[in-house]
């Protein structure tokens, strides 16, 4: 097995829990150069994202750190994704990482989350 493989086994198992639950999540996905995140309801319908990709986003790095592939960026995506949420009226999310580690960008873009008024 792969790293790939392996990391999308964890993220299956994930997903599983928070289906069996039926609650809104906060799904994170990251490469290399850029990290989304995702508010999706239990029937897998995209409320508000947020990406490294965004024109404003990218405005703002370009002054400051001039990519989408740090914690820098993941915090910046983390508070505009929860302000989204807020203002669609979620409150409450399970958090999906994806299998990915909970260190670094998607560590950094949790907290800025929970900063910004989400609760996981």
């Amino acid at each position: 097995m792969d790293k790939k493989q392996s990391r999308l086994r964890r993220a299956t198992q994930t997903r599983a829990k928070i289906a069996e639950l039926k609650v809104t999540r906060l799904a994170v996905h990251r490469t290399n150069q850029h990290i989304y995140a995702s508010i999706i309801d239990s029937d897998a319908k995209v409320l508000a994202s947020a990406s490294t990709l965004e024109a404003e986003v990218r405005a703002e790095l370009a002054a400051a750190s001039g990519n989408g592939g740090n914690a820098t960026a993941a915090t910046l995506v983390g508070k505009r994704v929860a302000e989204k949420a807020l203002k669609a009226g979620i409150t409450e999310v399970a958090f999906d990482r994806s299998g990915f580690r909970y260190h670094g960008r998607v560590k950094a873009l949790a907290e800025a989350a929970r900063e910004a008024g989400l609760k996981f």
